[in-house]
């Protein structure tokens, strides 16, 4: 990737950082998903408002789980769930190839872990002759790449190679970290769309449970969350991922225990 390519893509993410804060700060996104409490009796409004705020859902930097309270206390549980999980499947869509975009990996989706070559921290031009920008801002931008985003890509293509893209992703959804985060760790690190939406799926299932039963015994829409099930199901949830991940870990401590400094093999 030439260096205009970057700071192009680098550009596009700062200003969609900035609409995102900026949509979060002028607009209310309780009062926006407690609206639908005045629709909820007309099937076909109802839906169309679900659907505007999964599609809307990443401006405002909102969990899953208040949308999905919002699913089961408009449809129940029967089909709340599918349409639950549905409406995760697109909501993440748009911040993966959003991210992977941002990262330059949309040209190669099964990466599977490999970094790809970083421009020269040589400022002055590239290696097809364009020129680079150079100075302050620029070398502040290359320490920063260097140092954080490039660092922080490797770490989580590692956690890809050892745990498998489907299973990196699911326990990445069972624990209680930001949906957005997850997902863009998924993009920069390679994991191809099929794998990361039945990743993304299955990890969502058991929070997509409850907040749908939560959401449909509830009286009124309410967004505050879980209640007095949150502590059990994320504690079960972690339990969930620790197991899931185990046999990768400890196959990957394993590898590092019989591997020398040097990286060869020891002798056993």
């Amino acid at each position: 990737m030439t260096g205009s390519s970057v700071a192009a893509r680098a550009l596009v993410g700062a200003i969609s950082i900035i609409a995102i804060v900026t949509a979060g700060v002028l607009a209310s996104p309780t009062s926006m998903l407690e609206s639908a409490d005045s629709v909820s009796t007309e099937p076909v409004v109802f839906g169309l408002l679900v659907l505007g705020l999964y599609l809307v859902r990443p401006l405002f930097v909102l969990p899953t789980t208040p949308l999905a309270i919002v699913v089961g206390y408009g449809y129940g549980i029967s089909v709340g769930v599918p349409v639950a999980l549905v409406g995760v499947a697109i909501t993440v869509t748009p911040v993966f190839f959003g991210a992977r975009w941002v990262a330059g990996t949309e040209s190669d989706p099964s990466a599977g872990g490999s970094t790809p070559d970083r421009p020269s921290t040589d400022h002055s031009s590239d290696d097809t002759g364009t020129t680079v920008p150079s100075g302050p801002i620029a070398t502040v931008f290359s320490e920063f790449r260097d140092r954080v985003l490039v660092r922080s890509r490797s770490v989580v293509s590692r956690y890809y190679d050892t745990a498998g893209p489907i299973r990196g992703v699911v326990a990445s959804r069972l624990v209680p970290i930001p949906s957005d985060i997850s997902t863009c760790a998924a993009a920069v690190s390679g994991v191809k769309y099929h794998q990361f939406i039945l990743g993304t799926i299955a990890g969502e299932l058991p929070w997509t449970i409850a907040a749908v039963v939560v959401g449909s015994s509830a009286a009124t829409i309410t967004t505050a969350g879980l209640g007095e099930l949150s502590l059990t199901l994320t504690v079960a949830c972690i339990l969930a991922a620790m197991v899931l991940l185990a046999g990768p870990i400890y196959r990957f401590v394993q590898r590092r225990l019989r591997t020398r400094p040097d990286g060869k093999p020891t002798d056993r």
